[in-house]
């Protein structure tokens, strides 16, 4: 097997963002990267997601399904029958988000 395939056994214990122990292990790591999920409100609609910046480029977007419902174009799909996974993106939430680093209220920062 060439070494890129290769498995190598992990022997630690995984802690969620929230500090909870995932599994049994023998030691707790920590999540130290510097950035966090911010809020971000749709000045459209008034969905709220977590968003976290990690580049002009480069952007993480959590939704609830409260957010979900809320988004007016992700409820048209939703009424066209088309899958929320399915839907690429909402347009008015990305003019939102690039409002927020624009004004300051989210901060790009790299992993």
């Amino acid at each position: 097997m060439p070494p890129e395939q290769q498995r190598w056994p992990v022997d630690a214990a995984v802690t969620t963002a929230t500090g909870h122990r995932c599994a049994a292990g023998r030691r707790e790591l920590r999540d130290e990267r510097p950035w966090r999920y911010a809020d971000v409100e749709c000045g459209r609609c008034g969905a709220v997601v977590a968003v976290a910046k990690f580049s002009p480029q480069h952007t993480s977007v959590q939704w609830t399904a409260e957010a979900v419902l809320t988004c007016a174009e992700f409820s048209a799909g939703a009424t066209a029958g088309v899958p929320s996974a399915l839907i690429a993106s909402c347009a008015s939430l990305r003019a939102s988000i690039d409002d927020a680093v624009a004004s300051g209220r989210l901060e790009i920062t790299p992993p």
